[in-house]
């Protein structure tokens, strides 16, 4: 269950920063102003979703990967935070908006997940 869990999560990741790629207006429209170089952010977060997801997949890295996963998610959380504050933005119902930060920290608490051994990597306890 914990390989099929570490597969759909990198799914959700490359298909997060593929649509960075594909769509940056929707990604442009929730970037709190405080932030520089708009464009280039997104860019850079969509590639490195990219390059994190396709990072969980491998073995020897998966880990790091899901370390890193952890950074970008809590260094993406004021977009969704600004979009809460400013719903003008995207209109939608403001559960939905809503909605976003909480399920931001069970995506966080997912990658931790994987950065925690399987039963069959932890030591054995044999005496």
């Amino acid at each position: 269950m914990k390989t099929f869990s570490k597969y759909l999560l990198a799914l959700f990741m490359v298909s997060a920063g593929v649509m960075h790629f594909g769509n940056p207006v929707f990604f442009l429209k929730i970037m709190p102003p405080y932030l520089p170089w708009h464009l280039e952010l997104v860019y850079l977060s969509g590639f490195f979703e990219i390059g994190l997801g396709i990072s969980l997949c491998f073995q020897r890295i998966s880990k790091g990967a899901a370390w890193g996963i952890i950074a970008l998610l809590i260094a993406v959380f004021p977009a969704n935070i600004h979009l809460y504050l400013h719903q003008e933005i995207m209109p939608a119902p403001s559960w939905l908006h809503l909605i976003r930060l909480p399920v931001q920290g069970l995506f966080i608490l997912w990658a931790y997940w994987h950065t925690r051994p399987t039963l069959e990597q932890m030591p054995s306890t044999n005496v």
